[in-house]
């Protein structure tokens, strides 16, 4: 039997499987040195214990395997801290934000034209579905809106047109105006990573994974019954550099109270599909579902958070606001006349 003493305390192991998906501190035996055991710790999410093995995505986003027998120590921790006065980076302006929040929601089907980017996701959201224009299609505007409106056509899909301002062709706002209807606009907001933070003095009740499991899409309200588009819906969610899905579970609540979604490129970490069970909003589940994925993504080296709400929502600006969201720039969408 292994020695799992460390000078004069005793060290336990307080995890199981039910932990899954929480922030765990372990140390396991990695060998022998002069016939004592010679220890190593590790710190991260556990994402499977599975066969005797647990894995353990740690800071760096490395899947660390440990055989459960190696085991000496574990017990749940609480969210990394984020230092509340880290600064968010650079604004980099809404073009650039707006291609990184793309990468964040990537759509099923892509084809360039010129700058513009026509995207296709079986109807799964307008912007799965939607011709980003920052920049210039290549040839006059009027002749590209053709194209896009029979590239649609082709799948079966509205023609959907995404104006970013500033960022979109100079005289394109006018000419869908003519031959398209303006739809609900977007606002896209930006905070330091920092805001989000949590107190971090307890384990969280969150719970990280990096797939969609049942129970967090059974909460997810954006699908409905067609099962192509459902498809389409796993495919773009799941898409995107590094991205982590949040399950916050309560007491006498079956299925998840509260679900979040986030998506880590680089300095920039963007916040989605936040939900909560409509009787237990204003309790601070969405603040501290959103607080556990901060702490993921600036572990994993982000700085800064946006997220992306329609104008008219007023309870997620409440919500944002307080977590100190600024709005950076808008976008709307024009769906063109057939």
């Amino acid at each position: 039997m292994a020695d799992n003493t460390i000078g004069h305390g005793r060290l336990e192991i307080h995890i199981t499987p039910s932990d899954l998906g929480r922030r765990i501190s372990v140390r396991r035996i990695l060998g022998s040195s002069e016939g004592r055991p010679v220890f190593g710790d590790v710190v991260g999410v556990l994402t499977s214990w599975d066969a005797g093995v647990l894995t353990v995505l740690n800071r760096a986003g490395e899947a660390v395997s440990i055989m459960e027998e190696t085991l000496v120590a574990g017990k749940a921790v609480p969210p990394a801290p984020i230092r509340r006065t880290a600064a968010a980076p650079e604004d980099p302006g809404p073009v650039a934000l707006q291609r990184i929040a793309a990468r964040g929601w990537p759509a099923v089907e892509t084809e360039p034209l010129g700058e513009w980017v026509l995207r296709a996701s079986g109807g799964f959201t307008r912007r799965g579905n939607s011709v980003q224009t920052l920049g210039d299609p290549g040839m006059p505007l009027d002749a590209a809106l053709d194209l896009v409106q029979d590239w649609y056509a082709r799948r079966g899909l509205a023609a959907h047109v995404e104006l970013t301002t500033p960022g979109s062709p100079e005289g394109l706002a006018k000419l869908l105006a003519d031959r398209g209807a303006a739809e609900a606009e977007t606002l896209v907001r930006t905070a330091p990573l920092s805001a989000l933070a949590g107190s971090g003095t307890e384990p969280s009740r969150v719970r990280l994974a990096r797939r969609a499991d049942a129970a967090w899409m059974s909460r997810y309200r954006r699908i409905g019954g067609d099962p192509a588009r459902e498809r389409a819906a796993q495919q773009v969610i799941h898409g995107g550099p590094s991205v982590w899905f949040a399950t916050l579970a309560v007491p006498g609540q079956e299925g998840p109270a509260a679900i979040g979604r986030c998506v880590i490129d680089g300095e920039w970490a963007g916040f989605g599909a936040i939900e909560v069970v409509p009787e237990l909003r204003r309790r601070g589940l969405a603040s501290e579902l959103m607080a556990v994925l901060a702490s993921r993504a600036a572990e994993e080296g982000a700085r800064g958070a946006y997220l992306q709400v329609e104008a008219g929502n007023t309870r997620a600006a409440a919500l944002y606001d307080k977590l100190g969201f600024t709005t950076s720039y808008r976008y709307h969408y024009a769906r063109l006349d057939s």
